[in-house]
């Protein structure tokens, strides 16, 4: 802004500013470059552009709505090679050092013929698919922040820690969970820690996992088995934070053992193939999803625990909800980033991803704790799920987030 309060003349134009090149900011870009059209002057800053990416060895399970969306932006045949698709997921309730583990629950089949309800794809293997289609895409990507920002009804005016000024319609915070743009634009959120924390790697095993995916709910937190190409899987093991940190830190072979106890015996020999990383875990929901020329997407907005697999999922919920208002709006010569418009995204989102941030609130308090009445009530009620394939299915096409009101890129439709 100039000394007189009017947008600095010398700013550069751009149509849409967005803070976090990461998985969900990267596939907006796309989803407007192609909603807005070709000409459209979208701007992605992230201190990360440029960097090997190397750092993030997780994998994300990919359901059947988001690999939809990434096929429409042209991403998937780039990562399918490296997806897994599962086949079957399968729940067990027991104690850790229970011998036998009774399977209480049990999901298989296609959301469709021929479309699995979820795919596993390593992290950075996606994020190099979306930062190629990006730069392919003409997508103006700066290796730097959003320093501060100021917004009125006319548009806002961002700053970036590159020294540059862009006034532009719209900003859209992608930056994380500790989101400091959301701080800047006044909006607060609901959140606490759960004093559980994630362990992830990968392993080798000795048998063919025929995309099977498990998750023993244990008392500490569920430790979740990924299928992964080849016979190899991802692991998500939750533990309590100071139990997490004392796994990590212990000696090579009895690190193994506490694996091999929590891993079975299912899949013969197992090998840990890369490092494991702790990611503390905890629920945290923005009072608002808007602001004045801005707009919060994925974990910025939500923050939920690993438990069901949906947090990514949930971002890029997000991406193909704010895509499609914003492109609806435009080509009927609306402004794309007015109060209505930013409205109808939140409302769009907000009950989805508050019903998902209890519901996997109240599976993590129901499953992780010592109790027998609980546990037997749990139990109980699993198997009764398992014996209503109609109500089993529900569950499987809402994860896959094609339950409700479903945005066209999730249904595989271009905008």
């Amino acid at each position: 802004m100039g000394r007189d309060g009017r947008p600095d003349a010398a700013a550069t134009k751009a149509d849409v500013v967005i803070a976090g090149g990461g998985l969900a900011g990267l596939s907006l870009a796309l989803a407007l470059k192609d909603g807005l059209g070709a000409d459209a002057a979208i701007t992605v800053y992230d201190p990360g552009f440029g960097r090997p990416l190397t750092g993030d060895r997780r994998c994300s399970a990919i359901a059947a709505g988001a690999r939809r969306l990434l096929t429409v932006l042209g991403v998937w045949d780039q990562v399918a090679d490296d997806a897994q698709p599962m086949t079957t997921m399968i729940v067990t309730d027991s104690r850790t050092r229970d011998v036998a583990r009774p399977v209480f629950l049990t999901f298989d089949g296609d959301v469709e013929p021929g479309e699995p309800f979820a795919y596993m794809v390593p992290n950075a293997t996606l994020q190099r698919a979306l930062t190629l289609a990006s730069e392919r895409a003409g997508i103006d990507m700066r290796a730097a922040t959003v320093a501060d920002f100021t917004a009125d009804r006319a548009g806002v005016t961002v700053m970036g820690s590159d020294g540059a000024t862009l006034r532009a319609g719209l900003l859209v915070a992608c930056d994380g969970a500790k989101s400091r743009l959301r701080s800047l634009a006044g909006i607060t959120t609901t959140s606490w820690g759960y004093n559980q924390s994630a362990i992830t790697f990968t392993v080798e095993h000795e048998r063919p996992h025929e995309g099977r995916a498990e998750e023993h709910f244990l008392p500490a937190g569920p430790f979740a088995t990924l299928p992964l190409p080849g016979n190899r899987a991802s692991i998500v093991w939750t533990e309590r934070t100071p139990d997490a940190q004392r796994m990590v830190e212990l000696p090579d072979y009895r690190f193994q053992e506490e694996l091999e106890q929590r891993f079975g015996h299912a899949l013969g020999w197992v090998k840990v193939e890369t490092r494991p990383q702790v990611y503390p875990l905890g629920f945290a929901m923005a009072r608002s999803f808007i602001g004045e020329r801005f707009a919060l997407v994925g974990d910025a907005a939500h923050l939920i625990h690993p438990i069901a697999g949906q947090g990514l999922n949930m971002g890029l919920r997000d991406v193909a909800a704010l895509a499609e208002a914003m492109t609806d709006a435009a080509r009927v010569g609306l402004d794309f980033a007015s109060p209505q418009v930013l409205e109808r995204y939140q409302r769009w989102r907000r009950f989805d991803t508050f019903a998902m941030g209890v519901a996997t609130d109240t599976l993590n308090k129901l499953f992780s704790n010592q109790s027998d009445a609980l546990r037997l009530v749990r139990d109980v009620g699993l198997g009764l799920v398992d014996r209503l394939p109609r109500l089993k299915g529900l569950f499987i096409r809402d994860a896959a987030g094609l339950t409700g009101a479903v945005p066209k890129l999730l249904r595989g439709e271009a905008l």
